[in-house]
């Protein structure tokens, strides 16, 4: 098993699997009241470059609940915003905390934490990928169609990091993936690569219709991630007939399901009508960020 949490990539499907059922365990824990303290007086160091609703709140809460504390640091006020290497900044942090979860712009960032930190690193969301978020996808796929296998699931918008995070879970877990971009907006080219040669059931494409044609699993984000906001405009018009709307959700399977990993821009990349309709589950999806991320800190801090 990894000592890290930083790519689905990283790890087999058998221990995935193994979070998703720890997962269901103390996601039943919480519901009925019985505490579930596997973290008791440890501490998860919280790293912040990017700013954070659910990313965050998930991680406090669910520390909280695991019987640990949760450290917030935002790297403008800590010596890592003063340029202090991030190799020194990591061994340090390993002496004081039992775990350190990373939100960041740079992969590298997080890769170099865990070189240099004999403590669990999290991936709490970078450019490159976003990991926890799709564990998150996949547990709630499971509780609403029992299972993740023999399903179509289609990406829709943006070549993003959740874009490059649904590849590298379709390359691990061998489901079936299309990933509709515009030309110029597609996935990491590495991230594909890797993936064709795990040889995964992907289809890449600049036709939405196409992608959304029979789909059990509709997922989109925002067209411009935080750092592109001056790309806003543009992106706009590059998008054009990337929606998920009632149209395009007439095209995938009767039984389809449609998730949006937050926040949304609705009436942009998804309409108002499709989110609030019966054939969402994002809410489901954000709660379960809690649940799934308390399973991986779980596996990797427990003694």
């Amino acid at each position: 098993m990894n000592k890290d949490f930083l790519s689905i990539s990283d790890w087999s499907v058998e221990d995935l699997e193994k979070i998703f059922t720890l997962t269901a365990e103390l996601k039943q824990k919480q519901k009925e009241g019985t505490p579930h303290r596997l973290l008791e007086g440890q501490t998860l160091g919280m790293i912040f470059e990017k700013s954070s609703t659910r990313t965050r709140i998930s991680f406090e809460v669910g520390m909280y609940q695991l019987g640990g504390h949760a450290l917030f640091l935002h790297s403008g006020n800590t010596q890592m915003g003063r340029g202090e290497p991030i190799k020194d900044t990591a061994r340090v942090m390993a002496r004081y905390c039992d775990g350190i979860m990373i939100r960041t712009f740079s992969h590298a960032v997080v890769e170099e934490f865990a070189q240099h930190s004999y403590v669990p690193i999290v991936n709490g969301l970078t450019d490159l990928c976003h990991p926890c978020q799709v564990m998150a996808d996949l547990f709630t796929v499971i509780e609403h169609k029992q299972d993740y296998r023999n399903l179509k699931y289609c990406w829709i918008g943006d070549g993003n990091n959740m874009a490059n995070s649904w590849i590298n879970a379709a390359a691990t877990f061998g489901f079936e993936l299309r990933v509709a971009t515009p030309a110029n907006y597609q996935p990491n080219a590495e991230v594909i690569a890797k993936a064709r040669q795990a040889g995964v059931k992907l289809l890449l494409t600049a036709d939405p219709r196409e992608a959304a044609a029979g789909a059990d699993v509709l997922n989109t984000d925002v067209w411009a991630s935080m750092g592109q906001e001056a790309e806003q405009l543009e992106r706009e018009q590059a998008f054009k007939g990337f929606q998920i709307n009632s149209d395009l959700l007439k095209l995938a399977a009767p039984e389809a399901v449609v998730m949006h990993c937050l926040p949304a821009h609705r009436d942009e990349e998804i309409t108002d009508e499709v989110m609030e309709g019966p054939q969402s589950i994002i809410f489901d999806e954000a709660e379960n960020r809690l649940h799934v991320q308390k399973a991986i800190l779980a596996t990797l801090m427990a003694r």
